[in-house]
């Protein structure tokens, strides 16, 4: 890449007095292929003040701000209260087992307890509490042609506000296929338990499962000149996306400082890591797969996603990291699964061999616990891994992780009584620090969740005097 060659979005790269620099929105290119980079030096100084509305591009100083990332993870069939929540409200509190294999991260994770989504009581125990999971507000009874869910999402108020500055608005990830029809015991439709994420309150985003569709998505596979649909799919197919920008990048390495040339080498070594991973796992995998839906014919795995569940999960977490990264896009939300999900974890996890929803409903039996607390240790185990990631990418002073905020949770307490109050709710990250993590907030019973979201919409620079059914906002500092 010459310093003179225009990027894909028409800035071209310039000469400084003291060094070379190229603009934040610089691609790595080839044939029918536009991969991203992360900040690098030569695009300016990261600064310490994170904004989420900055444009990530050169100021008058030739420096630029990082800005803050929002996800919404979201888990099924809730917790097993006694080993998730903290007794100790604080920074002294014990963590519980839970939640130990988040113990390395404690001073970027903010625990609560007491949050409650009222209009999640009633309604039915699943579909009417994972739809308005990130809304708040009351889920329409239906057996879907009238779909409602009250508002917009969280994620998408960000999205909407935030989209303009990024190649993606957002980014939606999953592991389970939609699943229609309806529930006949309880009269909802089974759409309901398969989005969180909503453009409007009768519109769900739709959420990616395929891994390697997700990763074409991400880094932009797109028609060349002169090759078209097979053709262009013929040579994809037959040539990893980064050998596509292999050329563009030993050039734009040669004209890096020591440090870029780390970072660059970091970033197309994780980017190959990913593909290896979705190469060797969209291979054709005999065995077959039940949807999370719950009872149902056995059906086969989706083609392209792979068989090992722990590996599929943390491929989507790892396009996440990805994403922010690249500064492809600042908001994403990512399931584990839809919501009666009778995932066995029986290979996973040991001692778990059995349905989850059946382990939620536990009905007081001390057999059901350990596996129930086992799935749900587990479940924080992924965001552990996800936060490993996120805290070795550095962006000036700080790490990506300071510089994001990730919700993590479910839609129920304890998953036997169906419980929306005291909800299993987790932040990760400090969103550039304007939060004060590190610590077990125990708010007053009934409190509503949509306080927090209100205190993370001001967090990401998208200011709201009110959402959901929130009654004010929540202090984070």
């Amino acid at each position: 890449m010459s310093p003179n060659k225009a990027t894909p979005l028409g800035q071209p790269a310039v000469l400084t007095p003291d060094r070379w620099r190229i603009p934040r929105r610089t691609f790595l290119r080839g044939a029918g292929a536009l991969l991203g980079l992360p900040m690098l030096d030569a695009m300016g100084k990261v600064i310490s003040k994170s904004s989420p509305s900055a444009k990530a591009s050169r100021n008058g100083a030739g420096e630029i701000q990082a800005p803050v990332r929002l996800c919404c993870i979201y888990f099924p069939n809730g917790v097993w209260e006694k080993t998730w929540f903290p007794e100790k409200a604080g920074p002294d509190y014990t963590m519980p087992s839970a939640l130990e294999p988040l113990a390395a991260h404690r001073d970027n994770l903010l625990v609560f307890s007491g949050l409650d989504k009222k209009h999640s009581h009633g309604g039915d125990g699943h579909y009417a509490k994972t739809a308005n999971f990130l809304t708040g507000l009351l889920v329409r009874k239906t057996a879907g042609k009238d779909i409602h869910v009250g508002g917009m999402s969280i994620d998408q108020h960000c999205a909407q506000q935030l989209g303009h500055l990024t190649p993606l608005p957002s980014l939606e990830l999953g592991i389970d296929p939609v699943i229609s029809g309806i529930d006949s015991v309880v009269g909802y439709t089974r759409l309901y338990g398969c989005y969180i994420s909503w453009r409007s309150p009768s519109q769900p985003v739709a959420k990616e499962i395929n891994p390697r569709l997700g990763y074409e998505r991400l880094f932009g596979v797109m028609q060349a000149r002169g090759l078209k649909g097979k053709e262009l799919r013929k040579q994809q197919d037959n040539q990893a996306l980064l050998d596509l920008v292999l050329d563009d990048a030993r050039q734009l390495r040669q004209k890096l400082g020591r440090d870029d040339q780390y970072k660059l080498d970091e970033y197309l070594d994780s980017v190959r890591d990913v593909e290896k991973r979705l190469e060797f796992f969209s291979k054709p995998d005999p065995r077959v797969w039940k949807p999370a839906s719950g009872p149902g014919p056995d059906l086969a795995a989706p083609k392209g996603t792979p068989g090992d569940h722990q590996e599929h999960v943390r491929l989507m977490l790892d396009l996440i990291v990805m994403a922010f990264w690249t500064d492809s896009t600042r908001v994403g939300s990512f399931m584990f699964a839809n919501d009666v999900s009778g995932k066995n974890f029986g290979k996973i996890v040991p001692g778990t061999g059995g349905s989850h929803h059946e382990f939620s409903h536990h009905q007081n039996k001390a057999e059901k616990f350990e596996p129930y607390s086992k799935i749900n240790q587990w479940h924080a185990a992924q965001l552990a891994y996800m936060m490993d990631k996120m805290a070795s990418i550095k962006e000036g002073e700080r790490t990506l992780l300071d510089n994001s905020l990730t919700l993590f949770g479910s839609s129920m307490s304890d998953g036997n009584r169906h419980d929306p109050s005291n909800l299993p709710i987790l932040l990760a990250g400090k969103a550039g620090a304007k939060i004060k993590s590190g610590r077990h907030i125990a708010s007053k019973k009934g409190t509503p969740l949509c306080n927090l979201y209100v205190s993370m919409l001001g967090a990401m620079g998208t200011p709201v005097e009110s959402f959901g059914d929130s009654t004010e906002a929540m202090s984070l500092c």
